[in-house]
């Protein structure tokens, strides 16, 4: 009698296992229906988002028995494009200006089918082989970029937040090797990212003992001093190289003059920033970053990487023996080979070096960095036509851009009760996506600019595009009074 764990073999799991139950036909076919969605879906819309709502996604969904399967790929594949491809957000597209989302470079895609298709995990020797010591050669070559010394390592991370989060760790266990946990501050600026408040939460830092600052040399040097009176031990300065909204840099120089006077682990958000680095135009402004303990750098940012692709340096690699747990079944203390859980939060950990590893050796570093220096003129650029463009005469510019953002408003409109309703207007109507956000109590509009390919005119087609919008939308009371 057949067992009842027994299916059928065309739907059983087993039929589809890749490189048992799956055939290479099978394999190929299967990669080719995805890559020709993935084909349709980017290169057959003249849309960043499709024109449609939340209601009538969600009512797709809901209408989906995922008891019942559909038993075959193609099937499954064709439902897909349905509920999700076809209503995808398309961050390669011109008019797509939104967040600090890139398009994403072919060779980074090669790689992830590479690297999905073997499943490569890198914790372990005996589990990744050639492909630790190929994260290891990317992490030696980032090192050498920020200019770290030969004591440097690092490993890659899922993104900014998990690299902030290991970074404040080890400057947390650090610091608490002579002070108590409840006397640890972490100082950092108003405009760091939201990250760090996290990171503090999840490490036992009291709400009260992450200190704002503003990233001058002299304040915070007031800030540590006035901590460290009232009983508190700074364990952390965390500096930005690259604020979301802004792109301000922080002056590393001094602000590593002041952390190595007192003793404090100095760490650099450079996720959005770090490719400044490459830039022989930029790479100034990056200047002080070889001298901080730890570095965040972001690769599916500026880098052109598909997510999830971040890494996380430090100076000295003695520091990550400040988090490192062995297990005996993993990473025992006395093994032969190199295992990178030893510097990894993640257990299981994907190979997303990989795809970094193939552009590099695809385009070189030098086309980084001219990318970099690309969407910073092209940030300028927008900027000048708010300011001299006749059709952008209702749009006023916050201020001149510092790296790859464009902070503007509509004039008349200074609390910014329309910068919600224009970004949501052009979203619903899948002819633009733009961000809002607030500083200084204002509501600002903003534009994200991270492809190095885009022209001036598909930028300020943009534009012209935020002020149709607003001429249909209800004046707000303020700027009505401003007219009178």
């Amino acid at each position: 009698m057949p067992s009842t764990h027994e299916q059928t073999p065309t739907t059983g799991v087993g039929h589809y296992l890749i490189g048992r139950g799956a055939t290479t036909g099978e394999f190929s076919a299967a990669i080719g229906q995805a890559a020709s969605l993935a084909a349709r879906a980017i290169y057959g819309t003249d849309h960043p988002i499709p024109a449609c709502d939340a209601a009538s996604a969600a009512e797709k969904l809901a209408d989906i028995d995922l008891a019942a399967p559909l038993h075959e790929l193609h099937r499954t594949l064709a439902e897909l494009r349905d509920i999700w491809l076809d209503g995808a957000v398309l961050y390669h597209h011109p008019r797509y200006l939104s967040h600090l989302n890139c398009p994403i470079a072919l060779p980074a895609v090669a790689a992830e089918v590479l690297a999905t298709s073997l499943n490569t995990s890198v914790e372990s020797w005996d589990q990744a082989g050639a492909a630790a010591l190929i994260e290891q050669r990317l992490i030696e070559w980032v090192s050498r970029i920020l200019g770290f010394p030969e004591s440097a390592n690092g490993v890659f991370t899922s993104g900014g937040t998990q690299s902030n989060l290991q970074a404040l760790a080890i400057a947390r266990n650090k610091a608490r090797a002579s002070a108590p946990l409840d006397s640890l501050a972490i100082f950092a600026s108003p405009t760091a990212h939201y990250s760090v408040h996290r990171a503090a939460d999840l490490l036992g830092i009291a709400p009260g003992n992450v200190v704002s600052v503003a990233m001058e040399p002299a304040a915070l040097s007031a800030a540590l001093t006035r901590a460290q009176r009232s009983g508190c031990t700074p364990a952390a300065v965390v500096a930005t190289a690259g604020t979301t909204d802004r792109g301000l840099i922080d002056p590393l120089d001094g602000i590593a003059d002041v952390c190595r006077a007192a003793g404090v682990h100095l760490h650099v958000d450079a996720a959005y920033g770090g490719a400044a680095c490459l830039s022989p135009t930029h790479a100034g402004l990056l200047r002080g970053i070889d001298r901080a303990d730890s570095v965040t750098i972001d690769f599916h940012k500026t880098f052109y990487q598909p997510l999830t692709c971040s890494a996380l340096l430090c100076r000295n690699a003695s520091d990550f023996a400040a988090v490192r747990v062995h297990a005996d079944y993993l990473n025992p203390a006395d093994a032969p080979r190199l295992n990178l859980a030893d510097y990894s939060l993640q257990t299981s950990r994907r190979f997303d070096a990989l795809k970094l590893w193939v552009t590099l050796r695809t385009v070189g570093p030098e086309a980084f960095g001219a990318a970099f220096d690309s969407i910073i003129a092209l940030a300028r650029d927008a900027a000048h036509a708010i300011e001299h463009d006749p059709e952008l005469a209702d749009l006023d510019l916050y201020e001149k851009p510092h790296l790859s953002t464009v902070l503007f408003s509509l004039r008349g409109d200074p609390r910014g009760a329309l910068a919600a309703p224009i970004r949501d207007a052009l979203f619903s109507s899948g002819t633009a996506a733009i961000a809002v956000t607030r500083i200084d109590e204002r509501t600002l509009m903003k534009l994200t600019i991270l492809d190095p390919t885009l022209k001036l005119d598909e930028i300020t087609s943009v534009l012209r595009a935020v002020v149709r919008v607003s001429r249909t939308l209800p004046t707000p009371p303020d700027r009505a009074a401003d007219t009178l």
